[in-house]
């Protein structure tokens, strides 16, 4: 009796198999008929893709594929005889396909009973991925478009991922394709905009290189890691910005708040010190080493690296600016620190060492209104106040005096 019932059960399950193996050619009847039932074909590979007995077999996800690529020449044959398409299924039939022969491949890359691996669909699907992958852009940018951000993710990453896969392995995609950089930078942004920070970080890696993106690129990965709290990862892409991108403020702004929001300005002395051994003659790490020396109140040091940034670069107005704010600084912590009656004999020589620091910053202040006389915030303020300090009157100090003015209302 219980061989009666076990030869059932094989029996049943060799049933269920079949069915499955059937509804497989049979789906792929259905795309290629001369009057396709997509529907019904998708429904029956559906099936087959979730069945225990078929879920396993590399054709099973080579035949998905195909009916999506039959989908997709479907649209595409429509469109080129000016009838009614549809341009997203059409992209979408092409990002499934790329999906299901991806399996396929995966699937053949095991072993088998005698450990050996054979291709039996690699080769055509690798051509039909190669051929068709460019439109994975076109979706994703339709998409972006639309401000639907996790589909262009999903077509932007694909088309990444695409040159690295291993069914592309013999065509080398990744050192080819000179828009690699750029469709990660947008895959990253598109991750960024839906808080994905892993996959705004994984492609923006990628981008980070790219030529007109790759500031914007490494500064989505900062901003990622920051979000996951990762902090040694953010602080050393805030490093890597400064090095690589010395025209985007971002990176030099956020390491200078983290070492100044945590005491580090040791570790900042260190890092400044390390970029200026790497270029000495580079006016941004020059710059830095001032700005940072400034931020722990030490002047000297402070000007002196910002008259070494100057000596390089004549017209870096920011380091004029800031020189002046150090001069003006020391002028207002002496002052506030100067404990002395008016008709102490040492009052007038120590008001005159006052007004020598307010005297040194007025021709840098002078020269950062001429350099950028619309970037008010690096002069007015500081120029109107050596004025009223030195006693500087007259129809200049009167300007200054209405602009300080203009701008607190």
């Amino acid at each position: 009796m219980k061989r009666v019932l076990l030869s059932i059960v094989l029996l049943l399950a060799a049933g269920f198999s079949f069915a499955q193996e059937k509804n497989v050619k049979e789906a792929k009847s259905l795309a290629d008929a001369v009057k396709p039932n997509f529907t019904e074909a998708e429904k029956l590979i559906g099936e087959a893709l979730e069945n225990p007995e078929t879920k396993n077999q590399a054709n099973t996800w080579n035949v998905a594929g195909l009916i999506q690529k039959s989908i997709n020449a479907n649209e595409m044959k429509n469109a080129y005889l000016r009838q009614p398409y549809d341009t997203l299924k059409a992209y979408n039939s092409l990002y499934k396909m790329f999906g299901y022969f991806l399996k396929c491949d995966e699937l053949e890359q095991v072993p088998n009973e005698k450990g050996k691996v054979k291709f039996k669909f690699r080769k055509g699907n690798a051509s039909t991925i190669k051929t068709e992958r460019v439109n994975l852009i076109n979706g994703g940018s339709q998409y972006y478009n639309m401000g639907k951000n996790k589909e262009a993710l999903n077509f932007f990453g694909m088309y990444v991922d695409l040159a690295n896969a291993p069914i592309l392995q013999e065509e080398q995609i990744a050192a080819k394709d000179t828009l690699l950089s750029t469709i990660a930078f947008y895959a990253s942004l598109s991750a960024t905009r839906m808080n994905d920070y892993p996959n705004a970080i994984k492609y923006g890696l990628l981008a980070k290189k790219d030529k007109e993106n790759g500031s914007s690129a490494l500064q989505l990965v900062a901003e990622g890691y920051k979000a996951l709290k990762d902090t040694a990862n953010w602080v050393n892409t805030l490093k890597e910005g400064i090095q690589s991108y010395t025209d985007n403020n971002y990176f030099f702004g956020h390491l200078i708040d983290f070492y100044s929001n945590t005491n580090k300005f040791d570790d900042a002395n260190t890092f400044a010190d390390q970029m200026i051994a790497k270029d000495p003659k580079n006016p941004f790490f020059l710059y830095v080493k001032g700005y940072i020396s400034q931020s722990m109140k030490n002047y000297e040091k402070a000007i002196e690296y910002y008259k070494k940034t100057i000596d390089v670069d004549p017209k870096y107005t920011e380091a004029y600016s800031n020189m002046g704010l150090a001069y003006l600084s020391q002028a207002i912590d002496y002052e506030s620190n100067l404990k002395i009656e008016f008709n102490d004999p040492k009052y007038k020589s120590e008001q005159a060492k006052i007004k020598k620091f307010y005297e040194d910053a007025k021709p840098y202040y002078e020269k950062t209104r001429e350099l950028k006389p619309d970037s008010k915030d690096l002069w007015l303020s500081g120029l109107y106040t050596i004025y009223y300090k030195l006693g500087i009157g007259g129809p200049e100090f009167e300007a200054l005096a209405k602009e300080v003015e203009a701008q607190g209302k």
